[in-house]
């Protein structure tokens, strides 16, 4: 009897440990299942970071105080996947400065703005799939002597925007060439517009918005790199991520994608 008594409370013990650490692993399990998508969830809102400077994909309207473009509609796209609500969202302005550490200050949930996907920044954030593919190119003034990148050489003068890859890709390109940065596109333009470079440099999709916006400006050359745009989150949020490629893939599926890049490129996007 005494036998039976010891090895029933032996289990007794066990079956005490194992339930306490089912109950732990349950409690981390569902702190991982709220994730930061539950966050988002139980907010109610997806606060986006765009710029605020960047025609064609993110621009706000001085009259209206809204912010317009090709991003914009991508981030509606993600709100109504991911809360049933297009309008559930908060666009925040960033720069290619600010940005990653807004995101990583939880400042914004995602990064929706003209960022091109790298080792380096991989190294920081997590990137979506490639929402948009652009090549870096030069906006000069019509009748400039500059007719693409083999024009560029060491003495030339040309602006870019603070922690873009466009700067460095130009100083990879041309060896001494002179570049000056600004904290945003706008700023970058003002002073191509103001003679105080011979060129601006960044996306062809971005210096496109901006020959829209003055006529006497236009891109020139062929595109000289590759810069594939992804939407980027912190570090581990996965369940973002695929809630993000999720609502892509369905873009694409149903057309809708070809219809935004029409409404805000002019043009098809270009198929593989």
């Amino acid at each position: 009897m005494k036998k039976s008594w010891k090895l029933l409370s032996v289990m007794m013990v066990v079956a005490l440990f194992v339930l306490a650490g089912c109950g732990n692993s349950g409690d981390k399990a569902g702190e991982s299942g709220s994730g930061a998508l539950g966050k988002i969830k139980e907010r109610g809102k997806l606060v986006v970071g765009v710029k605020f400077d960047t025609k064609l994909f993110g621009l706000k309207d001085p009259s209206s105080g809204n912010v317009e473009g090709f991003d914009i509609d991508i981030s509606k796209q993600i709100a109504k996947h991911i809360l049933g609500d297009e309008n559930a969202v908060e666009f925040k302005e960033v720069t290619s400065k600010t940005r990653i550490p807004m995101l990583n200050n939880d400042e914004i949930d995602m990064i929706v703005a003209t960022m091109t996907i790298t080792e380096q920044r991989k190294k920081e954030v997590d990137f979506s799939d490639v929402y948009f593919q652009a090549g870096q190119s030069l906006l000069v003034k019509k009748g400039s002597p500059i007719k693409g990148i083999e024009d560029v050489k060491a003495e030339t003068t040309v602006l870019g925007s603070k922690g873009s890859t466009s700067v460095k890709n130009i100083k990879e390109k041309v060896p001494g060439v002179k570049v000056l940065e600004f904290d945003n596109y706008q700023d970058a333009f003002n002073a191509l517009k103001a003679g105080q470079g011979d060129a601006l440099t960044t996306d062809d999709a971005i210096l496109y918005g901006m020959s829209a916006q003055d006529s006497s400006y236009e891109v020139v050359g062929k595109p000289f790199t590759d810069e594939p745009y992804g939407i980027a989150v912190q570090k581990g949020n996965s369940d973002i991520v695929k809630a993000i490629n999720d609502t892509l893939k369905e873009l694409h599926d149903s057309g809708e994608y070809d219809k935004l890049y029409e409404k805000w490129i002019g043009k098809a996007p270009e198929k593989e």
